[in-house]
C-alpha cells in the first residue's frame, strides 16, 4: 500500500514509496550519515539528488549525548535533515564485531521513538561462506526477531515503515525461505542483507543468484533494498534484477582513501591526469590541483564527486526504464569488469522469472553481445513462432535479407514472420561478425519450428555462416527441410 509503481523495464521499476516524512522516487540511493562525523551535509546531499538518507540507530543509542538529543528532538533534527530517514539497527556492527550491546526489542522501540521513517530489526547477517548449519541457525533468529518487530510495531502504533531483512548466506533455499517468511509478515520494506562481503570480493554471480532467489518469493509490489551496495558500477544490474534502494557509505570511505568513483570502476587520485566527469568538483579542479589540497579538503571534494556520479547513474537508469532500454544499459555497464559479465549471465538460468516482470512491448531490440540472447523477448518470440498455425504445404525460410521468402531467418530469433517486435525491430551486427551463440539460438528456434510443423515441407535459404555452423557441429537437418532451391517456386504457401 506504501509503494506505487509507475514504469517498468526488465525487473526494474520506477516507483514511489510513501514514508511519514515524504515520498521517495525509486530507484533511490540513500547516502549513509554517520551521526558522529561531519562530512557532506544532508542539505547539500538533497541538492545533489538525495531523497532519503540512512543512519545507524545503534551508534546513536550507544552515545548518551546523541541518544538523549534524538529522543528529545528526533533523528531528523539530529542529522539536520527534513528528508525521510531509514535507521539501521546495528546488524552491520554485529557482522563485523560478532556482538552488539543491545537487544532487538530495545532497538525497535528506540527507532520508533526517535521518528525513523524505516525501522530495521536486529537481524543476523551470515557470512557468505558460513556453513549451512550456521546460516540456518542465524536465519531462525532473524525470523524470530522479525516476528517480534511486527508485534512491537503494531503495539506502538507508529506510522513508520517496518523492514524485514532477507538473510540466508549463499544458500538458495534459505534465501527463498527467508523471503517467503518475510512476505508472510507483510512488512513494508525488504532489505537483502549479508551481501557486502560478496560485493567487496566481486562475487557478482553469487549476488545475482541471491537477488533472483529472493525476488522469486517476494510479491511484485514489494520495495527491495540491496543493503551495502554503494558503488555505481553495480546499480544498473541490480535495478534490472528488481532492487529499488541502495545505501552508500562508499562515497565517503573511498574518498578518505583518495579513491575516485566512476560507473566503470574505481580510480586512484594519484593515477589520474584528467577527470572523466563534469560534475561541479571535476569542473572546478584538475587532478593535479586536487592532489595539492589539504587532506580534509581533498577528501570532502572527492566525497562530493563520488556522490554526484552515483546520483547521475541513478538518473541514467531511470531514463533507461522510461525508454525501456534497460537491457542495453546493463549490457553496456557489465563490460566494465569480467566478473560483472559473469554475474549478469546468471540470468539465463532465470529467464522465466525475468519474463514475468519484463514488459512485452518495446520500441526496439539492440543486440550488444551474447547476453542479448538471454532476454525474455527472445524467449517469447521462440514460443510464438513455434506455435504459429501454417496455412499451406510448402514454405521458404531464408537468411538472405533481400530474398523473397515466407519467413526470414535471423540470429537470436530464428524464424521471423513480418516486422513485429522484437525480431522485426532488431538491430543486429552483420551475421559474419555476430557471436556463435546468436546463431545457435536462431537454429534452436528454427529446428523447433520445423519439428512443430513436421508434416509441412520447407526450403532453407542459408548463408555461408549458417551452413558453416551446421557443418562444424555435424547438425542433422530435419527430414521435412532441404537446403537450397529444391522446392522454390513450387506452389509455395503463405503463413
Amino acid at each position: 500500500m506504501n509503494f506505487e509503481i509507475s514504469a517498468k523495464d526488465v525487473m526494474g521499476r520506477i516507483g514511489k514509496l510513501k514514508t511519514p516524512n515524504g515520498v521517495v522516487e525509486t530507484p533511490a540511493l540513500m547516502p549513509v550519515i554517520n551521526p558522529n562525523l561531519k562530512f557532506i551535509s544532508p542539505k547539500e546531499m538533497k541538492r545533489m539528488g538525495a531523497e532519503i538518507l540512512i543512519t545507524n540507530s545503534y551508534i546513536i543509542y550507544r552515545s548518551e549525548e546523541l541518544r538523549e538529543y534524538a529522543l528529545k528532538k528526533g533523528v531528523h533534527s539530529l542529522i539536520e535533515s527534513d528528508l525521510p530517514v531509514m535507521t539501521d539497527s546495528g546488524s552491520y556492527q554485529l557482522m563485523v564485531y560478532g556482538d552488539v550491546e543491545i537487544d532487538n526489542a530495545t532497538i525497535i522501540e528506540f527507532q520508533n521513538r526517535i521518528g525513523s521513517d524505516i525501522i530495521v530489526p536486529l537481524d543476523i547477517p551470515t557470512p557468505p561462506d558460513a556453513s549451512k548449519e550456521q546460516a540456518e541457525k542465524d536465519l531462525e533468529i532473524t525470523l524470530e526477531r522479525e516476528r517480534e518487530a511486527i508485534q512491537l510495531h503494531d503495539e506502538m502504533g507508529g506510522s513508520s515503515l517496518l523492514a524485514a531483512p532477507i538473510q540466508g548466506a549463499i544458500f538458495p533455499d534459505l534465501r527463498r525461505l527467508s523471503a517467503k517468511k518475510a512476505a508472510e509478515l507483510k512488512a513494508d520494506f525488504y532489505p537483502i542483507g549479508g551481501v557486502v562481503p560478496l560485493l567487496d570480493s566481486y562475487r557478482f554471480s553469487d549476488v545475482v543468484r541471491v537477488i533472483l532467489e529472493v525476488k522469486s518469493e517476494l510479491p511484485p509490489s514489494a520495495p527491495v533494498h540491496l543493503f551495502g551496495a554503494g558503488h555505481p558500477m553495480v546499480f544498473a544490474m541490480a535495478v534490472a534484477l528488481g532492487c529499488d534502494f541502495f545505501d552508500s557509505a562508499a562515497y565517503a570511505l573511498y574518498a578518505k582513501d583518495d579513491r575516485y568513483l566512476t560507473v566503470t570502476g574505481t580510480k586512484k587520485l594519484e593515477e589520474l591526469h584528467h577527470f572523466p566527469c563534469c560534475c561541479p568538483v571535476c569542473s572546478d579542479y584538475t587532478p593535479a590541483e586536487l592532489k595539492k589540497l589539504p587532506k580534509n579538503e581533498r577528501q570532502l571534494l572527492l566525497g562530493k564527486h563520488n556522490l554526484w556520479v552515483s546520483f547521475e547513474e541513478i538518473k541514467t537508469i531511470k531514463q533507461a526504464i522510461k525508454e525501456r532500454n534497460l537491457f542495453e544499459l546493463v549490457e553496456n555497464r557489465i563490460r566494465a569488469h569480467p566478473y560483472l559479465v559473469a554475474g549478469w549471465r546468471v540470468i539465463k538460468e532465470h529467464v522465466e522469472l525475468l519474463e514475468l516482470y519484463d514488459p512485452s512491448a518495446k520500441q526496439g531490440f539492440f543486440y550488444t553481445g551474447i547476453e542479448s540472447c538471454y532476454r525474455p523477448s527472445a524467449l517469447r518470440h521462440h514460443r510464438k513462432i513455434t506455435n504459429l498455425t501454417l496455412q499451406g504445404e510448402k514454405f521458404v525460410i531464408s537468411a538472405f535479407p533481400d530474398e523473397k521468402a515466407d519467413f526470414r531467418l535471423i540470429p537470436v530469433f530464428g524464424v521471423v514472420a513480418g516486422e513485429f517486435y522484437p525480431a522485426g525491430h532488431a538491430e543486429l551486427p552483420d551475421e559474419d561478425f555476430i557471436e556463435d551463440e546468436a546463431i545457435e539460438e536462431g537454429l534452436n528456434c528454427l529446428f523447433n519450428f520445423l519439428e512443430r510443423n513436421k508434416k509441412k515441407r520447407f526450403e532453407l535459404g542459408l548463408t555461408g555462416r549458417w551452413i558453416s555452423f551446421i557443418e562444424q557441429r555435424n547438425i542433422k537437418i530435419p527430414e521435412n527441410a532441404v537446403i537450397g532451391a529444391v522446392i522454390r517456386n513450387s506452389n509455395s504457401g503463405g503463413n
